[in-house]
């Protein structure tokens, strides 16, 4: 069965809950299965970053965290996300300086995060035709690439549709 693109569901109507749900069952599988430890705050923190399709800053995620009993010092939610980004169970969105859950934890991909002016929320999009012609770009020149993070931001269907209006 093909994946859905991963903006059919950062954009449209669609059940949330199962979206979060997936995709924290893929992370748990991923971390068992490279023997890596899901701890609680770990989870936790994944488990927010979850909850909508946006990015948060890692004070949000602490404030979250300490409501939940997991402490209130920055170690502990700059760890957690640290912890989340090395392994590909979440992205760190540079022009939000925040993060957001990987949608597609354990798939090789190269996402672009399409990121709405209007409402904050952030879609994980496929983009290897896009890194394909940057590596192309730079060979052309002679540089070599050592990281990428490739961010768009506009406005999504729901924006745009309410901006016509």
């Amino acid at each position: 069965m093909p994946k859905p693109s991963p903006t059919a569901t950062a954009f449209t109507e669609h059940d949330h809950a199962r979206c979060a749900d997936t995709a924290l069952s893929r992370a748990e599988t991923l971390a068992f299965e490279r023997g890596i430890r899901l701890t609680p705050v770990r989870r936790r923190a994944l488990e927010i970053l979850l909850e909508e399709h946006r990015a948060m800053g890692a004070y949000d995620v602490l404030e979250r965290l300490a409501a939940d009993g997991f402490g209130n010092q920055p170690p502990v939610a700059y760890r957690a996300l640290e912890f989340l980004v090395e392994n590909g169970l979440a992205h760190r969105v540079r022009r939000l300086n925040a993060f957001a859950a990987c949608m597609h934890p354990g798939e090789d991909h190269a996402p672009v995060f399409l990121i709405c002016r209007e409402c904050g929320e952030v879609a994980e999009a496929e983009a290897e035709e896009v890194r394909t012609a940057l590596r192309a770009a730079a060979e052309r020149l002679g540089f070599t690439i050592e990281r990428a993070t490739l961010e768009a931001t506009g406005l999504c269907p729901n924006c745009a549709a309410g901006a016509v209006q």
